[in-house]
């Protein structure tokens, strides 16, 4: 879910030679092409946009170039929100799940204390989105993971160092 530590590993783990490709930037982008501001509200639109004109792994179709055109043996997808997007992914190369789970409360106060534009006003908004990621099937992505990170009382080091010991697993 947003806010649970996605983008942290992922930025921990480039020091070990890992590319990482961040498919919010994908939307982010498109809603730059559209002269659109990229506030919380409008990349959900336009993401769901995206899904509705080209299907479910649209988001996921956005990234393929990037990815093949990695220099490294290990790509780190950062934001992953449905199985359809992963089969996209599947027809690439292997793929695997690391789902990172955070309470409500532990992700709201990751999100506000970010400083990105798509950062939540309030809890009201906090909801909104959690509702929008599950109805794109995030929930269905997290409980069919490979492998899952609790992430509510760890150090950054501690969360980075976890999902490296993961990675290393899956590459031997």
């Amino acid at each position: 879910m947003p806010g649970a530590g996605k983008t942290t590993i992922a930025e921990g783990l480039k020091s070990k030679g890992f590319d990482k490709i961040t498919m919010g930037d994908a939307v982010r982008a498109e809603a730059s092409r559209r002269n659109i501001e990229p506030s919380g509200a409008n990349l959900g639109k336009i993401m769901i946009d995206l899904r509705e004109k080209n299907g479910p792994g649209a988001v996921a179709e956005l990234i393929q170039n990037d990815i093949l055109n990695s220099k490294s043996d290990v790509v780190l997808v950062d934001g992953v929100r449905s199985i359809s997007e992963v089969n996209v992914l599947k027809k690439i190369g292997t793929v695997k799940v690391l789902a990172i789970h955070a309470s409500g409360d532990t992700r709201y106060k990751f999100l506000t204390g970010r400083g990105r534009s798509d950062a939540p006003s309030d809890r009201e908004d906090f909801t909104k989105r959690d509702s929008r990621e599950i109805g794109v099937g995030m929930s269905e992505s997290i409980a069919l993971a490979d492998e899952t990170i609790s992430n509510n009382n760890m150090t950054i080091e501690e969360l980075v160092a976890a999902a490296y010991h993961i990675i290393q697993g899956w590459m031997n």
